[in-house]
């Protein structure tokens, strides 16, 4: 296990509610920068301290190594200057149980900073030019003893409600993804999880809109991340691409999934005749509303899912 210190003022919101660290490449320039390639070195089990508005609020850890990810969309205008390709990092992150301002504990903690790409100066003000630095054990147990967090912290993952037994499809594929040695190690589990709609998949897919694209519901808990061009029909380059995704309530994607309904690229859903018609009224579903436009790397995912929408029997 290993320490690491965030600087994320500007989007510490966002990463900590989504459970990521995200960050571009290079410099704008296009120069190295060692605190971005930090987030290759990052392992999963690994501590993550979370440092903004000068004080450490959220402690992390790492779930999945670094992956190469676009730009999150809920950025917005922050970062503009930010290439789009960058590196995502799940992270889990809990509430420190007694959040530390850096600054008051300055004397012990700058006699253990890093000689170079330090997360603070020895005054206790930021680096700004520090996003991931890795610290020395020494320091991470200092930062956990006066956060009041135990030696060996333990992270509750969230439970999804999608989380249900594999149909025999499923179990199908995973078998075949687990024996295929064509495809490296860390590469087989990113299809496992994307398979059921979790892992890298789901964060990409999260990145791109984090809401249910129908309802509007936001809360992550309640959502499945819903392959737009099925499975069976993807390169394995597609069934872990964001824009291949869509974020879903549970009921919206027993229907999309079984090609009940589609969407054209600007939001209009399409409602296949063989669905009744009560169970969209049952299920407060307006056909007619116009959910907004999807983004456009999304039109060849959803032009295919169209597709197999009209093949469908009535």
């Amino acid at each position: 296990m290993a320490f690491w210190w965030v600087n994320h003022k500007q989007t510490r919101d966002h990463e900590v509610r989504g459970g990521y660290l995200w960050s571009p490449m290079r410099n704008a320039n296009r120069t190295f920068n060692q605190t971005y390639e930090n987030m290759r070195l990052v392992k999963p089990g690994d501590v993550v301290f979370s440092y903004a508005f000068g004080r450490i609020a959220y402690i992390g850890q790492v779930v999945e190594a670094a992956a190469a990810s676009p730009k999150p969309t809920e950025f917005g205008n922050v970062g503009d200057y930010w290439s789009d390709e960058g590196w995502l990092v799940s992270v889990y992150f809990a509430p420190a149980p007694k959040p530390l301002q850096p600054k008051d504990h300055i004397a012990a903690i700058a006699p253990m900073l890093p000689a170079r790409y330090s997360p603070i100066q020895k005054n206790g003000n930021g680096n700004q030019g520090c996003y991931l630095a890795g610290i020395s054990d020494a320091l991470g147990h200092l930062l956990l003893a006066l956060l009041e967090v135990e030696a060996q912290p333990t992270f509750t993952t969230p439970a999804f409600v999608h989380d249900i037994e594999p149909d025999a499809e499923v179990l199908d594929d995973l078998h075949d993804i687990q024996g295929d040695a064509t495809i490296p190690e860390t590469q087989r589990l990113q299809l496992a999880k994307a398979r059921i709609g979790q892992g890298l998949f789901r964060k990409r897919v999260m990145l791109v809109e984090p809401r249910c694209k129908v309802t509007g519901v936001e809360d992550t808990r309640l959502l499945i991340a819903s392959h737009i061009k099925p499975w069976r029909d993807s390169t394995n380059a597609e069934r872990v691409n964001g824009y291949n995704g869509i974020m879903l309530s549970p009921h919206v994607d027993a229907l999309f999934d079984e090609r009940l309904i589609s969407f054209e690229d600007d939001g209009k859903m399409l409602v296949h005749p063989s669905l009744p018609r009560d169970v969209l009224d049952r299920w407060s579903v307006d056909p007619r509303a116009n959910i907004g436009k999807f983004h456009p790397q999304q039109s060849t995912f959803l032009q295919h899912h169209r597709k197999l929408f009209a093949m469908k029997a009535a």
